[in-house]
């Protein structure tokens, strides 16, 4: 199956929420005819309705590929919805984060190919990562489709097993949140050394922001990149001797708080 096939079988998106709205502006804009797209949302949004997208109405008998982005709270209300696509000629691609493949093997059946897939925020400016996992009867085509079509919204990673899906949660899609306050921290310490609040913060942005794109875009490994800005017995040292304490440094913190995150992850998808 190609990119050809899904826009002559058609692709349905089950929720348009903000991911499922990024990846879908990035299927139209790289040119996935609208027409070739149908939209099951409860309450669509005025910008869904203005892209030329099928909303509700019959869907196709067998779309090429059928997408779930609805919260995990509202799948069993929702599936229902899309129940019929378990033939084995759709592939099912899951992003709803904490639902194992095993919950949609029991809807659509085992012989339906499925994709669980873990995108991050940062897909709403087309700069996130997406780590996805299929079934047994998922084949190699099956997950180039999957991510073509995440392509849209960032990076993507293949994982090995889909018991690594809560670390990667922990990591990349709890992620950008850590991040976020590494920016308020940052800021208010700022503050605390004599900036004024919007000041402060103006640069703890650039300065996260800079840094990260610089570690994506360098030759440099980002253990390199830190000793590049550390000068011996400078300004930069003096902050790292403290972030890197070996007993309450930002690695032993990181450490706990993604294992939170993971822990959390797990107790979740048994409840």
């Amino acid at each position: 199956m190609n990119m050809n096939e899904v826009a002559v079988r058609g692709l349905v998106l089950l929720g348009c929420g903000k991911m499922g709205s990024a990846m879908l502006a990035g299927w139209l804009r790289n040119g996935l005819p609208a027409a070739s797209v149908w939209v099951i949302d409860p309450h669509p949004s005025d910008w869904l309705k203005q892209q030329g997208v099928h909303i509700g109405g019959t869907l196709p008998e067998s779309p090429a590929i059928a997408v779930i982005a609805v919260k995990p709270q509202m799948m069993m209300t929702a599936l229902p919805d899309v129940k019929s696509f378990g033939t084995g000629k759709t592939l099912i691609i899951s992003i709803a984060a904490g639902t194992p493949i095993a919950t949609f093997e029991a809807v659509f059946g085992k012989d339906t190919p499925i994709i669980r897939a873990m995108p991050n925020t940062p897909a709403a400016i087309g700069r996130g990562i997406t780590a996805l996992i299929g079934n047994a009867k998922t084949a190699d085509a099956d997950l180039d489709l999957a991510e073509a079509l995440l392509w849209a919204v960032g990076q993507t990673v293949r994982l090995e097993d889909e018991s690594q899906m809560d670390a990667v949660t922990a990591l990349s899609g709890s992620g950008p949140a850590y991040v976020f306050h590494m920016i308020e921290a940052l800021a208010a310490a700022g503050v605390a050394q004599g900036l004024t609040p919007q000041m402060a913060m103006d640069l703890a942005k650039a300065t996260v922001g800079g840094a990260g794109e610089l570690a994506e875009t360098a030759d440099e490994d980002p253990a390199q990149l830190r000793i590049n800005v550390t000068s011996p017995n400078g300004t930069t040292q003096a902050a790292l001797d403290v972030l890197m304490d070996k007993d309450k440094g930002l690695t032993d913190l990181m450490h706990r708080a993604v294992a939170a995150a993971a822990n959390r992850a797990r107790e979740l998808a048994s409840e």
